[in-house]
C-alpha cells in the first residue's frame, strides 16, 4: 500500500466528491475505470466481483509487485488496497534500506495481532499518522480459510480523522489482504458495503 491510501494519501489531488466509478480526478489517462464484473487483482493473485464501478490507481514506483489500489471518490477521500500473496520476508511497501525508520517485513508465522501491528507501523512510518488505535480484532473467513479482520482509527499529519478495516489470511505462507481506508466523516461508512462485497466475493485465482 502506498501513501495514497494513508494519511493525506500523498496524491495531493482534490476529489470532486462524485461516486460510482466516474473518474473523480479527471485523470482518464491515469486512473482506469473498473466495471461491475469479476476481475483479477494484485497481479492475478485474487478474483473479486465489485458491485459498483471503481477507479483503479495508476501504478507508481512506490507499489510492491503484489499490490493494486482502487478508489471511489478520489485518493484523498477513500481507497481500497489489495495485497495478493506477499511472501515470507518481503515488504508490504517499497522502502530504501538506508531509511532510518523501517516498516517490518512480513513473516509467514505472524499471528493476526502481529499483522495488525505491521499495518500500524506502516501507517505511522510511511503514512504520517500521528495517532493510531485498533478498535477491533477478530477471526473471519476469507478466501475460504480462517483469517482475520481488524478495524482501526487514525489521525493523519494534516489532522484528517480516518477509519479503516483490513480483512486477510495467510495462505501457504503468503499474506492476502484487502484493506479499506477512508475519511471517517461520511466516506468510510458510505463505501463500506461496497468494500464488503469485494471481501466476500474474493477467491484465489486458479
Amino acid at each position: 500500500m502506498r501513501k495514497k491510501l494513508v494519511a493525506a494519501l500523498a496524491a495531493a489531488l482534490l476529489a470532486g466528491g462524485c461516486a460510482g466509478g466516474v473518474d473523480p480526478l479527471g485523470l482518464s489517462g491515469g486512473f482506469r475505470l473498473v466495471q461491475e464484473e469479476p476481475r483479477d487483482v494484485a497481479r492475478s493473485a485474487m478474483v473479486v466481483a465489485p458491485d459498483i464501478r471503481w477507479n483503479r490507481f495508476p501504478r507508481t514506483r512506490n507499489d510492491i509487485n503484489r499490490e493494486e489500489n482502487w478508489t471511489l471518490n478520489g485518493p484523498l477521500l477513500d481507497g481500497v488496497s489489495f495485497l495478493g500473496g506477499v511472501e515470507n520476508g518481503r515488504n508490504i511497501v517499497r522502502q530504501r534500506r538506508k531509511e532510518d525508520r523501517q516498516v517490518p517485513r512480513f513473516r509467514s508465522d505472524m499471528q493476526p495481532q502481529e499483522i495488525a501491528s505491521l499495518i500500524e507501523s506502516f501507517y505511522r512510518v510511511r503514512g504520517g499518522s500521528t495517532e493510531f488505535a485498533m478498535t477491533n480484532l477478530e477471526p473471519r473467513l476469507f478466501l475460504g480459510r480462517t483469517g482475520f479482520q481488524f478495524d482501526y482509527d487514525h489521525l493523519t499529519g494534516d489532522e484528517v480523522r480516518r477509519r479503516g478495516r483490513a480483512v486477510g489470511a495467510v495462505v501457504d505462507g503468503r499474506l492476502y489482504m484487502i484493506l479499506w481506508d477512508a475519511a471517517r466523516s461520511h466516506y468510510y461508512g458510505a463505501g463500506l458495503p461496497h468494500y464488503e462485497r469485494l471481501v466476500t466475493s474474493a477467491r484465489l485465482r486458479g
